[in-house]
């Protein structure tokens, strides 16, 4: 009766210790999964501050983003600058297109105001005068080793835009393994390829309905990309699937609620775009 006891309990602990096993490694899979998931702070933390100031990147470094990203424009003496929009309108004090503007023009123009009227939970009196940076002012601000996510906006506006960004990148010595460069134009990311071959860039896609792409899609964008940037919205399981088994890697657009970064996580995406870096943060780290 002892002896079977023995058996009996030799037998339990074995089962204990395998089922230990096997909930150590679903965690330590789960880990796996979270830790490659890159958290791009969209316009900086945009959610919390004035989009694309230093005060907005800075601030989405603080809240664990991985990534700087930088929309450009350029100006009308031909300097790259920070912001989302051709026109100053809806981010600044002034009027009209950025192309018809110098950058001293632009730099007397107030960057933040707007966002405390547009968002006043978060408003603070800081914000109050910030001004649009240009892209030599970003490299200088975070250095030569920062990771930057930047987006080459409307190129078909700006010749020459992809000419003036490597320049910049290759001045400030940028450590083009942290960098990736993004585009809706698939022309100004051929154009970037074909100047040099070692950058990393990512496809941006918009879709209007439920998100398809084809075999011969991914085979093209394969040439010169390393990877797609949807919007979220549109996004299925299966569709995300297809492509993180091609190679290329995924960066929905823009995701700013825990549900649905959680629920993209378990998609397979590779990164997404958030205002709330602290968010996707939290999520990462199961809280």
């Amino acid at each position: 009766m002892l002896e079977l006891k023995r058996k009996w309990l030799s037998v339990l602990g074995a089962f204990v210790i395998v089922a230990s096993f096997a909930t150590n490694g679903e965690t330590a899979m789960a880990k796996e999964k979270y830790k490659y998931v890159e958290n791009v702070a969209h316009r900086g933390a945009s959610g919390y501050a004035p989009e694309h100031t230093i005060t907005s990147y800075q601030m989405g470094e603080k809240l664990h983003g991985d990534y700087i990203e930088i929309d450009l424009q350029m100006t009308k003496d031909g300097q790259l600058i920070a912001m989302h929009d051709e026109k100053l309108d809806r981010t600044t004090d002034g009027t009209g297109l950025v192309k018809d503007h110098t950058l001293d023009e632009i730099k007397h123009l107030d960057a933040g105001s707007w966002f405390n009227e547009a968002y006043p939970q978060y408003a603070k009196p800081e914000y109050v005068g910030l001004k649009v940076p240009t892209l030599e002012e970003i490299f200088l601000k975070f250095g030569k080793n920062a990771s930057y996510y930047i987006e080459t906006k409307s190129p078909n506006i700006y010749p020459g835009m992809e000419e003036e960004l490597l320049r910049l990148i290759n001045k400030y010595n940028i450590n083009k393994k942290k960098l990736l460069v993004q585009s809706f134009s698939a022309d100004s990311l051929k154009i970037m390829h074909e100047l040099d071959p070692s950058l990393k860039l990512i496809q941006l896609l918009s879709y209007k309905g439920n998100a398809v792409i084809t075999e011969d899609e991914i085979t093209k964008i394969k040439e010169y990309a390393i990877g797609i940037g949807p919007n979220h919205t549109y996004l299925n399981k299966e569709y995300i699937q297809k492509v993180v088994n091609s190679g290329l890697e995924v960066h929905p657009y823009t995701v700013n609620t825990k549900e649905r970064m959680q629920q993209l996580i378990d998609w397979g995406v590779t990164g997404m775009f958030t205002n709330f870096p602290d968010l996707l943060n939290q999520v990462k780290k199961g809280k």
